[in-house]
């Protein structure tokens, strides 16, 4: 069971990690860009669109997380504490508190997003999305490593 909701979850990170990624440039790329070019369709896709999908792909990411949290700690914590795989773990500790601050931060993402239209908000929709961004990857990238070394499957 644990390993279907660890590829469940993987699975959900990766439609994040896609969306947010594209959010992100969407919203920071100049809007003049050669129409043909690979970056000039990319950015035509409307930024806004994406809102509602990592709002709610970030929610369920975090909740399958906090389901194999308890695995975690309990099967895999003890076995790299043992192995003295402190930097990993200190780095899962950290991913923990910014996947924390994400969640804090999704409410404010939401509103801004609401009216993308309303320019008194487009920096702080850029921001939001650009720190949304940096939690998703760093969160992904840490999982990643941390399931590299020592996995549920192991």
């Amino acid at each position: 069971m644990t390993t279907a909701l660890l590829i469940a979850h993987g699975l959900v990170a990766v439609a994040l990690l896609g969306a947010v990624t594209h959010q992100v440039l969407a919203t920071w790329l100049p809007a003049r860009m050669p129409p043909g070019s690979f970056l000039g369709r990319f950015r035509a896709v409307p930024a806004d669109r994406f809102a509602g999908a990592v709002a709610l792909l970030y929610g369920f990411s975090a909740i399958l997380g906090a389901i194999l949290y308890v695995s975690f700690r309990v099967d895999i914590r003890p076995v790299l504490e043992n192995s003295g795989h402190w930097g990993t773990l200190g780095l899962f500790d950290i991913k923990e508190h910014f996947v924390a601050i994400g969640l804090a931060l999704l409410p404010a993402y939401c509103v801004c997003w609401r009216q993308p239209a309303a320019d008194a908000l487009a920096r702080t929709r850029a921001a939001l999305t650009l720190i949304l961004a940096f939690i998703v990857w760093l969160s992904f990238l840490v999982g990643h490593v941390t399931n590299n070394i020592r996995g549920f499957a192991s």
